[in-house]
């Protein structure tokens, strides 16, 4: 099993201390245990591969947003705390700018996570400008990029994690439109795996 980076970070000292609280204070080490399992299998990270042509999930979960912002819609996904955490690109292209923006950490599927601590991810595509935003959320205290501006991105590529949080977002090309979604909230979908919206389908 691949896991994201970060996991023996928190995982290894949960399992030191489980190894030395087995002696002096067993029930203790089974909890310590326990928590190193669960921060394992947290930051695990399964392969992914499209189920069809279009746009990808860039994330585990709830489909928690959909909107149109102008020429273009915004699909978001609330990751809860079984879902994987790395994140996948939508779609293939070039990255142009990585932004990192400070901010509050409400939960990731609130109306107030809007003005959470983010980094966005802008992406030139073949279809035109796109975007994917890794938010915070209420427990989340790092984002970790894994691409930065001039890189290409292959579509379902992974391009980042939260520690403990959140929610993705990608705003799509305005080559899409609201008719073009396969998605709507409430839906529950995988990163790299479930498609989000296809033109001309």
């Amino acid at each position: 099993m691949r896991f994201a980076p970060g996991a023996r970070r928190f995982a290894i000292p949960a399992f030191a201390a489980a190894a030395v609280l087995a002696v002096v204070a067993p029930p203790l080490g089974v909890v310590a245990l326990a928590v190193g399992g669960f921060v394992a299998w947290f930051f695990r990270d399964p392969e992914r591969r499209p189920s069809g042509p279009g746009v990808v999930s860039p994330a585990d979960g709830r489909v928690s947003v959909v909107r149109e912002e102008g020429e273009q819609v915004r699909v978001g996904v609330f990751m809860n705390v079984t879902d994987v955490h790395v994140n996948r690109a939508p779609l293939s292209g070039r990255v142009e700018r990585v932004t990192h923006r400070s901010g509050a950490h409400r939960p990731a599927f609130s109306k107030d996570s809007e003005r959470n601590e983010r980094v966005d991810i802008d992406v030139a595509t073949a279809e035109g400008p796109a975007e994917v935003s890794l938010i915070a959320g209420a427990f989340a205290r790092r984002i970790h990029p894994y691409v930065e501006a001039g890189a290409d991105l292959t579509r379902a590529q992974r391009i980042g994690h939260i520690d403990f949080g959140s929610r993705a977002d990608v705003l799509l090309p305005p080559s899409y439109d609201r008719e073009d979604l396969l998605v709507a909230e409430g839906d529950t979908v995988r990163a790299g795996e479930s498609i989000l919206a296809v033109v001309d389908r």
